[in-house]
């Protein structure tokens, strides 16, 4: 898809704040409010914008219940696409797990979980680890602080169609 620059502000207005009205986002992005529908319909339809959600704060969220995010390094015994695909299918339908990366070199996923607390990330091994006779490592890491998230991507430069 050629994203010009007017594509470009939208994009980078919604990466700010996805609840603007197309109104407010029309104004910012120097466009007509038509102009702002039409665009973010496309780049919707065209798999650009993915999807628009709230970002929730995980230690405003668990304050005082807990709460644990692990990221976890998962290395299969057997690499063919069937059993890649065969784990990563189990991986992304398991709700504790936010995230699935399939990586290389090095282990073959990278999964961040976040779960209520040490007995939840035991049953999650349970589930996702042990019960699969085709994982042969697992390493945990658990974050003792996050200090950054930022969802927000660079942007390309606009296309010379644009």
């Amino acid at each position: 898809m050629n994203l010009d620059a007017t594509d470009l502000r939208l994009l980078a207005l919604l990466q700010d704040d996805a609840s603007l009205t197309n109104q407010a986002l029309a104004d910012r992005a120097g466009t007509s409010p038509a102009t702002a529908l039409r665009r973010v319909r496309r780049l919707e339809e065209g798999g650009v914008i993915e999807r628009r959600v709230a970002l929730l704060n995980p230690q405003a969220l668990w304050a005082g219940h807990g709460g644990l995010t692990a990221l976890v390094e998962i290395t299969l015994d057997r690499q063919g696409a069937e059993h890649l695909e065969a784990f990563e299918a189990r991986a992304v339908a398991d709700a504790a797990v936010q995230q699935v990366w399939r990586v290389s070199p090095g282990p073959d996923f990278v999964l961040v979980a976040h779960v209520e607390g040490m007995p939840a990330y035991q049953a999650l091994v349970q589930r996702l680890f042990t019960q699969d006779a085709n994982v042969r490592n697992v390493k945990a890491f658990f974050s003792v602080k996050r200090a950054k998230f930022e969802p927000r991507l660079p942007l390309p430069p606009a296309s010379a169609a644009g």
